[in-house]
């Protein structure tokens, strides 16, 4: 085996394990559904509804596959109970492709230009800062040039942690003190990123929710002095998600996604929990890709997202 091929398989491992605790919930729930059936009925559907619903897809994306089911049960008239995990495979994989842009094993960036900019927004506890901490490592592992931006100025403890971090991995934070102004942090972040030649610049802000319009304007603030040194920054602006959350997760998306447009989503803690069905249901609803699924606590359980590895993953029987 080469040298790629022992890292998929250890990714395949790691998604195997993050994912177990959602497969054994799913399945043992399918086969008390359909335990002395043949084919796939009325209740076997109605049954099959409760365990995605309960699985936190979410209500929307469970009708949307539940519908999808049913248009398949009616044209080929006879669908055995048997048939019926690899027709929910399917139909999830369709949902993630329709969804879904990013499938890539690589921790690849635009050649285009440099610094590429990520904006990371989410409320304080999904594990924001350590997401950060561990793309910061993936990215500096890839061969590219990190540098950290710490404009959390808000919370006391966030310009600590992100420097923790920039030291455990060895790539350089710009900071200012606790309170100084978060756009004046990331402006410095950015002119030190460029004037070093770094090849991507991931910044960190304040998870402040309650408080939309304060929320929205300095997020404004900080992407409109960002602009001053790169006009296309930020290249991306990332939400971080607690998976355990469940729908709490899903509703914090959808107020963020409300204060400011976001383009990719970090899924993080679906080891500890059997709520993965979380990332189908969010990336349904909000058509904002998954870009990064987080499978534990070591620095190199962040995981690209491959929307193929989460299906066959998920629904792959031991």
């Amino acid at each position: 085996m080469g040298i790629f091929g022992f890292f998929n398989k250890k990714k395949k491992e790691t998604l195997d394990e993050g994912l177990e605790k959602t497969k054994s919930s799913m399945f043992s729930k399918l086969a008390h559904a359909i335990a002395g059936k043949a084919t796939v009925d009325d209740d076997v559907l109605d049954s099959l509804e409760e365990i995605l619903i309960t699985s936190d897809v979410g209500v929307d994306t469970t009708l949307k596959i539940i519908e999808r089911i049913e248009k398949r049960v009616a044209r080929d008239k006879y669908v055995s109970t048997s048939e019926l995990n690899n027709i929910l495979r399917e139909e999830v994989a369709a949902l993630l492709a329709e969804n879904n842009s990013y499938d890539t094993d690589e921790w690849s960036l635009p050649t285009d230009h440099k610094p590429y900019v990520i904006l990371v927004v989410g409320v304080n506890g999904v594990g924001k800062t350590t997401t950060i901490g561990k793309l910061a490592y993936q990215f500096k592992n890839a061969g590219k040039k990190v540098y950290l931006g710490a404009a959390d100025t808000f919370r006391a403890a966030a310009v600590d942690q992100i420097c923790i971090w920039g030291e455990r991995v060895g790539v350089p934070v710009i900071k200012q003190q606790m309170g100084a102004d978060p756009a004046s942090v990331a402006f410095d972040a950015l002119s030190s990123a460029k004037a070093n030649n770094a090849d991507v610049l991931i910044v960190d802000t304040a998870g402040r929710l309650h408080n939309k319009i304060g929320l929205m304007n300095e997020l404004k603030k900080i992407k409109d002095v960002m602009k001053k040194v790169v006009p296309s920054a930020p290249d991306e602006v990332l939400l971080v998600l607690d998976g355990s959350t469940g729908q709490n997760a899903f509703e914090q998306a959808k107020q963020f996604s409300a204060v400011t447009p976001i383009s990719s989503l970090a899924i993080t803690k679906l080891d500890g929990t059997a709520k993965g069905g979380v990332v189908i249901g969010i990336s349904d609803q909000l058509k904002v890709p998954v870009k990064y699924i987080g499978l534990g606590e070591s620095i190199d359980a962040l995981q690209l997202f491959n929307k193929k590895q989460f299906v066959d993953s998920l629904f792959e029987k031991k």
